[in-house]
């Protein structure tokens, strides 16, 4: 039978939900059952993504689905974050069976972890930004279940963050995209970098405020703050899967608004590096003064994304001449994907023996160990970005990118607010934070290693007698196998990636030949390496570690989520609202009782059977219809009614 491009796009959305259902049943009669069927759902997901490159270029739209209707699409890029998606579930899925071993409300995860794949297959296979936001706001209600599954205090709180910084970011871009639509009459992605806006500036708003739900999910400063909580209280599959795929989910929004209205302007590539920046270094100091494997992995990730979003901004900047910046963003975030997911499963390995994440309870567990030695190390150096490893290859292209707009100012600035001097001197600042941040990551990687493998193991640490199955041990070898065989192969394997998904990104269609292992390319490299280690020796052996002990010393009067947030989203922004519906109440509720006043005298039966919808009024009440009126259900529901029509009046208008 032959397949047609439409109907894989469209078994590759569908497949998931209807096997998450099947899954659900099963594992009512038999987990071990249910478990090597999700395997089956993942890998048939899998082959399907794979199979999918012979279909590039397909599209398919499906008209009246909630109004707009939804489209889907397929190119270089989306083919490549399928497969990446898909070869990530079946590895974390397959973990998940011996991970949750003896844990409860496993049937309720294998349910909403298939039904987040679909979900996010279909952000990264959406067509237009309206299928984007339906399926975003899916994904980030599904994958609420991911962060709360050990039902723990932490986990509660963690899951409670999350979720409110995704709807919050969910609403505000809905507003951002009903204002650009009425801009542009078009959400179409392919469409976007083709607008022809008499004044563009007016873009701006609707703009960011889209934006902001998509950097909420990229973890991008300041709405970082569900991450490392999330990534630390969610087990340790679902930690692989929030960290390397449903972040780079809001990324995917992100590139669509650089890439599309926002095509080479500079003054959006402003805003973007700035924020890129304040998240590469900020997640970097956390991670360095962290003493929690998983919460160090967590801001690691707030981190990598910073570095992400520096390439995306710079591709901005460069205009036409973007081709190193598009290609290191690509690069960098598959990278980023396959080195979190080996280290947050190595974290996983770690809590499966000791119950434990604080370094100082796990000191040592690695020793003797050669799969996990292996797997870690391997990520580990992806993650530093040493040379022949897969996260040299986009650390290095975004580094170059920003080198080369720097060449390129010596003829005109790009910023016109700023001088040519200005932002060339603001340029090279940006050089040496980006350097410094891969020290910084050097350093933290250098920590957890010597933890893990070096240090005296603690008295406390209790394993099992057999620390890992064959069969993961098997797939966490295969995935740490992937990332010096990206870096090994950089232009037979790693340009053919980033080749293929430039066109998604406007990238220029002259690409660059690169000399990944020239002394240049290899300088950038090893100053990082050179700053981490120093880091390590002068500033994390004297001042974080006493004793044999790591410290955590980071100030909790400086965690912005409960310096900030909590206060606002739970005490003003909820008493604001407060205040408002009762001077709104009193307001409405005052010409109605005047109205009203001279009915004092007529008698109201009061049918049992409505108590408590409309209050009536006989000879025995002595209450007046002015203090009963505000309290009745018929009151509320009219003026929900009032509020929803003036809603819809103003979104008409």
């Amino acid at each position: 039978m032959k397949i047609s491009g439409n109907f894989l796009l469209l078994f590759l959305i569908l497949w998931p939900v209807s096997g998450a259902f099947i899954a659900y049943i099963i594992g009512r009669y038999s987990r071990l059952a249910r478990d090597y069927f999700a395997d089956f759902v993942c890998a048939v997901e899998f082959a399907a993504a794979v199979s999918c490159y012979k279909f590039l270029g397909c599209e398919i739209s499906v008209p009246g689905v909630c109004g707009l209707g939804i489209k889907f699409a397929l190119d270089g890029f989306r083919y490549i974050y399928a497969v990446i998606i898909t070869f990530m579930w079946l590895i974390a899925t397959i973990f998940s069976r011996e991970y949750f071993r003896g844990h409860r409300n496993r049937n309720r995860y294998y349910l909403y972890v298939t039904l987040t794949l679909s979900s996010i297959m279909g952000v990264f296979l959406s067509g237009d930004l309206y299928t984007t936001f339906l399926f975003f706001e899916m994904m980030s209600l599904f994958s609420y279940i991911m962060v709360v599954q050990e039902e723990t205090r932490e986990a509660s709180r963690a899951a409670e963050t999350y979720l409110a910084i995704a709807i919050i970011g969910g609403l505000v871009t809905l507003t951002g995209l009903i204002l650009f639509y009425a801009k542009t009459g078009t959400l179409d992605i392919a469409e976007l970098s083709k607008l022809k806006i008499q004044d563009k500036n007016s873009l701006y708003i609707p703009g960011f405020l889209i934006f902001i739900g998509f950097a909420a999910k990229a973890a991008i400063f300041p709405s970082h703050i569900w991450l490392p909580t999330a990534h630390t209280a969610a087990p340790a599959p679902s930690s692989a899967l929030l960290s390397g795929l449903l972040t780079k989910s809001g990324l995917f929004g992100v590139i669509v608004l650089s890439a599309g209205p926002f095509l080479h302007d500079s003054f959006w590539g402003f805003i973007l590096i700035i924020l890129a920046v304040i998240t590469m270094v900020l997640g970097a100091v956390l991670a360095v003064f962290s003493v929690n494997i998983k919460r160090t992995l967590a801001c690691s990730s707030m981190s990598q994304l910073g570095f992400i979003l520096t390439g995306v901004a710079m591709q901005c900047f460069l205009g036409v001449d973007n081709d190193l910046a598009v290609r290191g963003t690509i690069l960098y975030m598959v990278g980023h994907s396959l080195v979190k997911l080996v280290l947050f499963l190595c974290a996983g390995v770690v809590h499966m023996n000791t119950h434990k994440l604080n370094l100082n309870d796990i000191k040592g567990f690695g020793r003797g160990k050669k799969v996990f030695f292996f797997a870690f190390l391997m990520g580990g150096l992806g993650l530093m970005g040493a040379p022949l490893w897969n996260g040299y290859l986009g650390k290095t292209l975004i580094h170059e990118s920003i080198i080369e707009h720097i060449h390129a100012l010596g003829n005109a600035g790009t910023l016109a607010f700023m001088s040519v001097s200005g932002e060339k001197f603001m340029f090279e600042i940006f050089e040496w934070l980006f350097l410094i941040s891969g020290g910084l990551t050097t350093a933290y990687v250098i920590k957890l290693f010597i933890a893990l493998f070096i240090a005296q193991p603690s008295p406390d640490m209790h394993e099992k007698e057999i620390y890992i199955g064959k069969f993961n041990a098997f797939i966490l070898t295969l995935s740490a196998v992937i990332l010096p065989v990206i870096g090994f192969l950089p232009n037979k394997l790693g340009d053919k990636i980033s080749i293929l998904g430039a066109a998604f990104m406007n990238g220029s269609e002259h690409h660059y030949a690169v000399n990944y292992f020239s002394f240049e390319n290899i300088e950038g490299a090893a100053i990082s390496i050179i700053i981490g280690v120093c880091v390590y020796i002068f500033f994390i052996q004297k001042f974080l570690i006493k004793d044999g002990e790591y410290l955590d010393l980071w100030p909790e009067k400086l965690n912005i989520e409960n310096l900030l947030f909590r206060p606002v989203l739970g005490l003003i922004l909820p008493f604001i609202g407060a205040l408002f519906a009762k001077i709104t109440d009193l307001i409405t509720a005052g010409p109605v009782v005047l109205m009203l006043s001279n009915m004092s005298k007529i008698k109201f039966i009061q049918p049992p059977e409505d108590f408590g919808f409309g209050f009536y009024q006989d000879d025995n009440q002595a209450e007046t219809m002015g203090n009963l009126l505000p309290s009745s259900l018929a009151y509320g529901l009219m003026m929900l009614s009032l509020g929803l029509l003036f809603v819809i009046i103003f979104m008409m208008s």
